[in-house]
């Protein structure tokens, strides 16, 4: 029996898991591009007379064209980024159980953290970009880690302290009364998701492709003994 049997199952293609986590980081930052243009265009167009869309005290005035548009970009945005998270998860999930299968090594942090980390306050600064570096780390000894891993989190965690990133704090009808008034922090913040998007894409790509050379050079006994 060889060393992989006798661990448990083998790795499983990753690639088409990358694929489709890219594709689904490089929709999520359209979307995003969408929605500062939208933004720039509540600026430009400038407050009602009749003042915000939140009037305060639980009231609401009837929207404008414009501001009903926006309501559906950040909706469609909405989905874009469940569709995205739904893909990166699926892909992270893969690469971590196959980093165990090729080095035979349980995973710095356990399987609820791939879910959980990205959500509990302050561990949500670093455990889910903990999980990628130990899955690449453990997956592809001796390869740096990419860049673009660094690049990526560190513009995800501007996006995210901004709260108006990816996930954001403000109501919709709140970040309109800020376009209208503030609307520089809310492009910054935009680009910043722009970014991690774009950044992600690549780190996605190159930690696939590294992965699936190791599982390569596994597969055919490549690796130094």
């Amino acid at each position: 029996m060889d060393q992989t049997s006798a661990q448990g199952p083998g790795p499983r293609p990753v690639r088409l898991s990358g694929q489709l986590a890219v594709g689904g980081l490089l929709l999520a930052g359209l979307v995003w591009v969408v929605r500062a243009v939208w933004e720039i265009r509540l600026a430009r167009a400038g407050e009602p007379a009749s003042g915000p869309p939140d009037q305060g005290d639980g009231v609401h005035r009837p929207l404008d064209g414009l501001e009903n548009s926006y309501h559906l970009v950040t909706s469609l945005g909405g989905g874009a980024a469940f569709l995205c998270a739904l893909l990166f998860l699926s892909w992270l999930w893969r690469l971590r159980d196959n980093a165990r299968a090729l080095s035979g090594l349980e995973p710095r942090y356990s399987g609820f953290w791939v879910y959980l980390g990205w959500i509990f306050p302050v561990v949500n600064l670093w455990i889910p970009r903990g999980i990628v570096v130990d899955a690449f780390e453990t997956g592809s000894p001796g390869r740096r880690l990419p860049v673009s891993v660094n690049v990526w989190w560190g513009l995800w965690i501007v996006g995210l302290l901004s709260g108006v990133g990816i996930v954001y704090r403000d109501s919709t009808d709140e970040i309109i009364a800020r376009a209208y008034t503030e609307v520089w922090p809310l492009l910054a913040s935009d680009a910043a998701v722009i970014g991690a998007a774009v950044a992600g894409a690549f780190a996605v790509h190159a930690v696939t492709r590294a992965q699936t050379e190791r599982t390569r050079s596994g597969t055919t006994g490549a690796d130094p003994v």
